[in-house]
């Protein structure tokens, strides 16, 4: 099982910390350092810059939003990452949410795993420097009965084949995920409950004829490092109640939903209503301990190790970790950490 390094978002004041910690990252032989984007930083130029400060770490988007950027224009972003990077630029991609993709881009957000998959379908014909037609549900290219017409990519990617991942949550969306990429990127992922999203993901590999086998896995779990179990879960806390409370609308949460098929029913609804009401507080005391601890790595490192072990038996194949804790110190030292565990675990 491999690392990887969630940076999360760019501008909230640790930009020389982010490059620090990407760069220890690259020293102690991470796989690969993801970068995300909401409606402030852009993965996209965070990753340019990322690249150009290590030297063998994969760089990930995780996520390029779809309705933040017509497919073509993402296919030569990815072009241009992989060619800048040499070869080291992985492709994430997801359809964010409704409040997001119609409030902020101006994007109707609906029939999503349609859009996904046209989207995918447009992204490989660009990177494969075809000449580019399509004719779909969403996208028309080119334009008829106008001057356009078809083109080819100009850039040469440095590997005939970029890495696909898809964000995924719920059942269809993880089947269409298996279908048509070659790797999940997961979020609030538990060993124990492994089968919501791998069952799935295996019938969507099915459908194309495949199996797990080569497909990443590669769930974003929370590290909080230190003696105290219950400290480290009230570390987390806040992060768990923002995804779980107010990561969209009431009516539609994909997160909220997801701690629900998890069988926790009862606390999703109260930290959903206390969330909404403001009652941030109140909101991340009711997020259960056993769903914090259950999808995140917390204690020291022989603990951690066990944890490591439970998702490798899970059929995880990049574990990639967000390390809490606010300096720089703590950050490093979360890292190091995840080295040790992999290692103590037999993973390494």
């Amino acid at each position: 099982m491999r690392l990887g390094i969630n940076l999360g978002y760019w501008g909230l004041g640790m930009d020389a910390d982010n490059v620090a910690v990407a760069q220890e990252a690259d020293r102690l032989g991470y796989s690969v350092c993801w970068a995300a984007e909401a409606y402030g930083s852009d993965a996209a130029t965070v990753l340019s810059y990322v690249a150009a400060k290590t030297e063998r770490i994969d760089v990930g988007s995780a996520i390029f939003q779809i309705p933040a950027r017509t497919p073509a224009m993402t296919a030569m972003t990815a072009a241009t990452l992989d060619t800048l990077s040499g070869g080291r630029f992985r492709l994430g991609l997801g359809v964010s949410g409704p409040q997001v993709s119609e409030g902020w881009y101006g994007v109707k957000f609906d029939k999503p795993l349609a859009r996904t998959r046209e989207y995918v379908e447009i992204i490989r014909k660009a990177m494969s420097r075809e000449r580019l037609v399509h004719e779909g549900e969403h996208w028309t290219l080119p334009l008829p009965g106008g001057p356009g017409k078809p083109i080819k990519l100009t850039v040469h990617p440095v590997r005939e084949h970029v890495p696909l991942y898809i964000a995924a949550i719920g059942p269809k969306n993880l089947e269409l995920t298996g279908e048509i990429a070659d790797g999940w990127l997961g979020i609030f992922f538990s060993p124990e409950h492994a089968a919501l999203s791998l069952d799935p993901l295996t019938a969507g590999r099915a459908r194309a004829g495949r199996t797990l086998e080569g497909f990443d896995l590669c769930p974003t779990v929370n590290l909080a490092v230190g003696e105290d179990i219950k400290a480290g879960v009230d570390a987390l806390r806040s992060y768990a109640a923002l995804y779980i409370g107010g990561m969209g609308s009431k009516e539609k949460n994909f997160y909220n939903q997801l701690a629900r098929r998890m069988g926790y029913e009862q606390a999703a609804d109260e930290v959903q209503e206390k969330y909404l009401a403001k009652d941030y507080a109140g909101a991340a005391a009711a997020v259960p301990h056993d769903l914090i601890d259950a999808t995140s790595l917390i204690g020291d490192s022989a603990r951690i190790a066990d944890r490591m072990q439970a998702y490798a038996e899970a059929g995880v194949s990049t574990l990639t970790l967000a390390p809490a804790g606010f300096t720089l110190d703590e950050r490093i030292q979360a890292l190091r950490t995840g080295v040790e565990a992999l290692e103590r675990a037999g993973l390494a």
